[in-house]
């Protein structure tokens, strides 16, 4: 029991059981499991009150639906790094920021090169843009003092204004036509939201109950609903009136939640990549060479050049406290990580489309876990080489 408790208290626990799940799926998907593991993503669920009703299949209420308790979390931890944390001074930020924009740019060029004459593929231009920040955290969690605070605190920032700008991608470009009425109630809820947060309302069923109704209306106005949970924890007070910290007490009550269930249940039922029957050649495409080319070489391409320029021809920033070039570049590398974010936007690119044989997931997979790899064994034996070095010395 112990054990257990010492396993899941540990940072890389949440990048371990993601892995699992993706194993279970595709191991589902391909066997004698398959038909049950489709008919558990197709069953149809409904939440019905009066005359409102909403039915969707199980896929679409976890993307829909459970996602936003994700969001949510990466939400308030967006507004208490910008509010206490790394965020909240310019300097602190500037590299990381640098490096994700680069981490975004390349990879998105490197697609749109791929895939700009085909109006349906370049949909996913923002698959390769994505960084997953639990596997990302966790595979540097595994090399312990091999790497130093500083990058890791760079690892961690860079990915947090990574989600910020999926973020923004996902309400700009993957948002359909507006329903006006429910983009206006949406609106009200927010506006009630702010104005409690402003007087630093202790209920937090309040804010959970408004959230709800917020979800509701975003699902319905066009916006991804996803959104909802980022906009609503901008709203939740960083302390209350009694002088509770109602951020950080949200946080850790779904911090757990989101890692050990919410993010494992999604891996489940998007990373199912059907491989049986399947041509080799289908899966060689120009939207899988777009993801995997933009995801391992296009994020630690972008985020390393763009924070070289950054330090040595602006001359606006430093390396990380006591990292090297070499360390940063593995550090570079773990951005390729895509995974669950990337699994999220590509499901909004294609809506689960077949089109292209499962290329795009599978893209996404291979990209992450090589990525994963290759970071892990370049900074594993860097760093070992230094240490070395250092005892010799």
């Amino acid at each position: 029991m112990n054990l257990l408790v010492r396993f899941f208290r540990h940072e890389a626990a949440g990048g371990v059981i993601l892995m699992l799940a993706t194993l279970l799926a595709l191991i589902c998907q391909n066997s004698s499991l398959s038909g049950i593991y489709q008919e558990i993503l197709h069953s149809e669920f409904s939440i019905r009150f009066r005359n409102l009703e909403f039915a969707e299949h199980l896929v679409l209420w976890i993307n829909d639906g459970l996602m936003v308790i994700f969001f949510f979390v990466v939400g308030l931890e967006l507004k208490k790094e910008v509010r206490e944390g790394e965020l909240s001074k310019p300097s602190q930020i500037a590299l990381p920021a640098i490096g994700a924009l680069g981490g975004v740019v390349i990879p998105a060029v490197i697609f749109w090169l791929f895939n700009h004459g085909d109006d349906f593929a370049i949909r996913g231009w923002a698959i390769p843009t994505a960084t997953d920040i639990a596997f990302a955290v966790g595979i540097l969690a595994l090399l312990g003092k091999r790497v130093p605070s500083g990058l890791k605190i760079f690892l961690l920032t860079l990915a947090v204004v990574d989600d910020l700008c999926a973020i923004l991608i996902i309400a700009l470009f993957y948002t359909d036509h507006l329903s006006m009425t429910s983009f206006l109630i949406a609106g009200f809820l927010l506006g009630v939201m702010w104005l409690l947060n402003y007087a630093r309302v202790a209920k937090k069923s309040v804010f959970v109950f408004l959230t709800f109704l917020l979800w509701i209306s975003v699902l319905n106005s066009g916006v991804h609903a996803t959104i909802a949970g980022v906009l609503a924890a901008f709203c939740i007070p960083t302390v209350d009136r009694n002088g509770n910290r109602m951020l950080d007490e949200f946080y850790h009550d779904l911090e757990g939640v989101t890692n050990f269930f919410i993010l494992p249940i999604f891996a489940f039922v998007n990373a199912g990549v059907a491989l049986t029957g399947i041509n080799p050649n289908q899966l060689l495409n120009s939207v899988s060479y777009g993801i995997f080319f933009g995801l391992f070489f296009g994020k630690q391409l972008g985020i390393f050049i763009f924070t070289f320029v950054f330090i040595k021809i602006l001359r606006l920033g430093s390396l990380p406290s006591g990292a090297t070039w070499t360390q940063l570049y593995g550090v570079c590398i773990l951005g390729g990580i895509g995974f669950t974010m990337s699994l999220f936007v590509n499901g909004l690119a294609y809506e689960n489309s077949d089109k292209f044989f499962f290329a795009d997931k599978l893209s996404i997979l291979v990209a992450s876990f090589a990525s994963g790899l290759l970071g892990y064994l370049f900074l594993y034996f860097y760093s070992k080489v230094n240490e070395k070095k250092l005892s010799e010395n």
